[in-house]
């Protein structure tokens, strides 16, 4: 046997409505109701954070090197190393599913042709790559944008991750990461999922 209660008004003992029904199966909740969940945490894609690179990071030809994002946009559980491994940890007690996404901004020094890749890591691990590479030489492209995104539906508290640059020329040398001070160029984010 089940039983069912059905209102169109939930109200307190002030006869405040707290949900209020359209009798269509929406529902909508007071602006106070709404304001205690936020209070509380609750319905929030945190943590999240958003990192960049503010300068010029030169990198090696062949090489998978590690963007050093050293600029903050910002961070709500304060997981980015921006001094040392430059890399982001999962805050203790915040497991579950994030989006991450990243960029790196090629800026050439050397005429082409090109393979350029970008790698999310994650503990130490290549999860997403994306490449994009020229046969040919080109002179009226400068730079391009290398991007990645990846859903990780089982992080734990203590996982890191990272993304890493690579570029290969056919005159076997370095190359430029580009950043700049609003971090539109070269940048580094993520957030829990709600209900993943």
């Amino acid at each position: 046997m089940t039983s069912k209660i059905k209102v169109n008004i939930l109200a307190d003992g002030g006869d405040n409505s707290i949900i209020t029904s359209d009798g269509a199966g929406s529902f909508t909740a007071s602006s106070s109701l709404a304001s205690s969940v936020q209070s509380v945490g609750g319905l929030q894609n945190t943590p999240a954070f958003r990192v960049y690179r503010d300068s010029t990071q030169t990198i090696t030809d062949n090489t998978f090197t590690k963007v050093q994002f050293n600029g903050v946009s910002f961070d709500t559980n304060s997981g980015f190393d921006t001094a040392t491994n430059y890399r982001y940890t999962i805050p203790s007690g915040e497991g579950g599913s994030y989006f991450f996404y990243g960029q790196w901004f090629f800026s050439r020094t050397t005429n082409g042709p090109y393979a350029t890749r970008c790698q999310l890591y994650k503990n130490g691990s290549a999860v997403q790559d994306f490449a994009i590479g020229f046969l040919t030489s080109f002179t009226s492209l400068d730079a391009f944008t290398n991007p990645v995104s990846f859903i990780d539906n089982n992080a734990s508290a203590g996982d890191y991750y990272e993304i890493f640059a690579y570029q290969n020329n056919s005159s076997n040398t370095s190359n430029n990461i580009f950043g700049d001070a609003s971090g539109l160029f070269t940048n580094f984010g993520g957030y829990r999922l709600i209900g993943a």
